[in-house]
């Protein structure tokens, strides 16, 4: 007796529950309660990747390790890097696919977590530029690093403040190649209540200063690219929903 191939039906599914998710209010609503409440046990510090602490929450490591295999990159740009987690699941992920590598931006790549990232099995595939993310300088050494020719994909995660990702989007949104991927971190800032904001942070960024209202304003600035309905659609217990956007053309 064979039995039926339903991967075909499996993932028409999938992309149906996903999109239903994404309509969902009160669904989403209960995961930013309960991501509230797990705040207060800094939820989003308590994972590693290989060892290395990765400031994320498992939803959106999930989610952008099935973009960068779905779209098979040659270069991943992080802005910034922090310990360094988020830049080695990514190289992992390259390895896997057998080709590129990460370039990680940061504005003060610190000396214990340079060096943990160095010394990593996966340090090969990364090289690490130090300096503020939208220095002329910085930005040149970034498109020098970039080959001819390469399919790149943008992961956007530093300083969070509306004016900052804004710049950051104007400068690093032209260096996304058609198909790949543009990513905005913490875009969940810009959908919690003001008295919902995280404050044990170093930095506190209250709705309307945040990742998301910089992203609707590029969106609105041009025509490359398309929130991804699918990826966005699933972000429940995510730091990134709606921050998941596909450059359509060149």
């Amino acid at each position: 007796m064979t039995t039926k191939d339903d991967r075909q039906e499996f993932e028409a599914h999938k992309q149906e529950m996903c999109l239903a998710l994404g309509k969902d209010n009160d669904a989403f609503r209960q995961s930013v309660d309960a991501l509230v409440t797990l705040d207060k046990y800094d939820y989003s510090y308590l994972w590693s990747f290989l060892g290395i602490p990765i400031i994320q929450m498992p939803a959106d490591v999930m989610a952008t390790q099935e973009v960068i295999w779905a779209t098979k990159p040659d270069v991943i740009i992080e802005t910034g890097v922090a310990r360094g987690g988020s830049m080695i699941m990514m190289a992992a992920m390259l390895k896997l696919i057998g080709k590129g590598k990460v370039i990680g931006v940061d504005i003060d790549i610190r000396a214990h977590n340079r060096e943990a990232i160095e010394t990593h099995p996966m340090s090969p595939l990364i090289e690490l530029i130090e300096g503020p993310s939208t220095a002329a300088e910085t930005l040149a050494k970034v498109r020098a690093s970039i080959p001819h020719g390469a399919s790149v994909m943008v992961v956007l995660d530093s300083d969070h403040s509306r004016d900052h990702v804004l710049d950051e989007l104007r400068h690093y949104g032209p260096m996304v190649t058609e198909g790949q991927f543009l990513v905005v971190a913490d875009t969940l800032l810009g959908r919690v209540e003001a008295a919902q904001t995280p404050t044990k942070r170093s930095k506190i960024w209250h709705p309307g200063d945040e990742p998301l209202t910089a992203l609707n304003t590029y969106l609105g600035e041009t025509d490359r690219f398309q929130p991804d309905d699918v990826v966005n659609g699933k972000l429940v217990f995510s730091s990134s929903p709606g921050g998941y956007v596909r450059c359509i053309r060149a």
